[in-house]
């Protein structure tokens, strides 16, 4: 086979240096990049199952320990308060152990604490094992988007990331779905314990799952290397004494932390951490309280309940459709217009517009949707040897939008305030997040890129 692309045609010198971002960003969509989509987004389900699996559970896991709401609120959130430093820790952890580590870190936290707290029978116990169960799946998620966004090709980058994130809706209804008949037949442990088979996927992550390349370039595995550079380039014919180069920016060395403040990126993270946690502010509000406040409008339970399937259909409707118009435009662009819907929709929703049912569809579009969409923008944004930081860091943040939002709703709904009022302080939430993403500064970090990548002797 010949090579494809005048940047891969053989060097004249002995040494043919082939920059490994450049060779994933034109690579054509092919097994080993449905095989990567595939662990991510399995992961993510089993992620979004692990943190779901409570909700479903608590108000049997209330009656079996006879706990009130207060303390059940606390038990709920135990996990809220370990993913947050789990994002942070474990996002950080991959850039220094490599993210197949990092993964199967995340999935044994994950899937073996879930399963521990089954064998419960006090609420601090059950809290603590939340808590550290928490950890992984707040870490999964800054971990398989980073991966997924640098084996995408760049033509398909953020709608592959977007695809992964529904991973995690899926998992979410998985737990309501086999909660309800796994609760009623076995009792509220079943669905917990059920969880720790996960475990047996941490040695298939292992085997089968791509190390990061910088990651492997740093620890000079060329032959993991070559076998990669294989798959993602099966056109290509690699010759003895190819060498794989990264751009400088990615061999840069120094705290991972530190470095999402060099090269002009310190302000734009900053705005990352505020659109994140506006974003999952909108979300978590919504998720704790949608039913109620529709319901404090006049609609029964059961067409409260419909809104909330409206509001997941629209979710992922809008997670994939946000993807697809990312690729197409300016990913920054979209956001901050997805941002934009979501102060509108919930503004029409307050006041009570027809139709309502399609009003809460975009709601959840323009809610979810742009949270996925925050994924694939700061993975796109931050250079490979800190994306998971870069990214841990922001969902980290961002926890403190979703432990706020139930309590200031909570606060709002019980002042007894016009319903509208409640919606217009969700979408206040997505005016904020709108102008965060507005002022990410995305051109300095990409010029950034591409001087850096001509620094380590990339020619035509």
């Amino acid at each position: 086979m010949k090579p494809v692309g005048p940047e891969l045609a053989p060097a004249h010198s002995s040494m043919h240096r082939l920059d490994v971002h450049k060779l994933a960003d034109e690579a054509k969509f092919n097994s080993f990049h449905w095989s990567v989509l595939i662990w991510c987004f399995v992961i993510l389900v089993l992620d979004g199952y692990d943190l779901a699996v409570a909700g479903t559970a608590l108000p049997s896991i209330m009656k079996a320990m006879n706990v009130e709401a207060s303390t059940a609120g606390f038990m709920a959130s135990s996990a809220l308060f370990g993913m947050m430093f789990g994002a942070i820790a474990l996002g950080a952890l991959a850039d220094k152990i490599g993210r197949r580590w990092a993964i199967s870190i995340c999935v044994f936290l994950f899937s073996a604490f879930t399963a521990a707290a089954g064998f419960t029978n006090d609420p601090i116990t059950f809290s603590v094992l939340r808590f550290l169960a928490g950890l992984g799946i707040g870490g999964a998620i800054p971990n398989a988007a980073a991966q997924m966004t640098e084996y995408s090709p760049k033509k398909v980058r953020s709608v592959m990331v977007t695809l992964m994130c529904c991973g995690y809706a899926v998992g979410s209804i998985l737990a309501a779905l086999l909660g309800k008949q796994f609760i009623e037949t076995y009792g509220w442990q079943s669905v917990f314990i059920a969880a720790g088979a996960a475990v047996v996927l941490i040695p298939f992550i292992l085997k089968y799952m791509p190390e990061s390349l910088p990651f492997l370039i740093k620890q000079h595995d060329h032959t993991h290397l070559r076998e990669v550079v294989r798959k993602i380039r099966p056109d290509m014919r690699l010759e003895a004494h190819e060498e794989f180069l990264v751009p400088a920016e990615d061999k840069a060395e120094g705290p991972t932390v530190g470095r999402l403040f060099l090269d002009g990126r310190g302000f734009s993270s900053v705005m990352f951490w505020v659109a994140y946690m506006t974003c999952l502010f909108m979300l978590y509000a919504l998720s704790s309280w949608l039913v109620k406040l529709m319901g404090m409008a006049g609609y029964s339970l059961g067409s409260a309940l419909n809104f909330l399937l409206a509001y997941n259909a629209g979710a992922v409707v809008g997670a994939v459709g946000g993807g697809w118009l990312a690729d197409k435009l300016n990913i920054k662009w979209v956001t901050t217009a997805f941002f934009s819907v979501a102060a509108v929709s919930l503004t029409l929703l307050g006041y009570g517009a027809q139709p309502l049912f399609l009003i809460v569809a975009v709601v959840g579009a323009s809610t979810l949707g742009t949270q996925i969409l925050l994924y694939a923008y700061a993975g796109q944004f931050y250079p490979t040897s800190i994306r998971s930081t870069g990214l841990g860091f922001a969902s980290g943040i961002g926890r403190i939008g979703a432990i706020a939002a139930p309590i200031v709703i909570g606060l709002l709904v019980s002042m007894k305030l016009p319903l509208v009022q409640n919606f217009l302080a969700i979408a206040m939430a997505a005016v904020i997040g709108g102008v965060a993403v507005a002022l990410i500064k995305h051109r300095s970090s990409a010029s950034s890129h591409s001087h850096d990548a001509s620094a380590v002797g990339q020619r035509p």
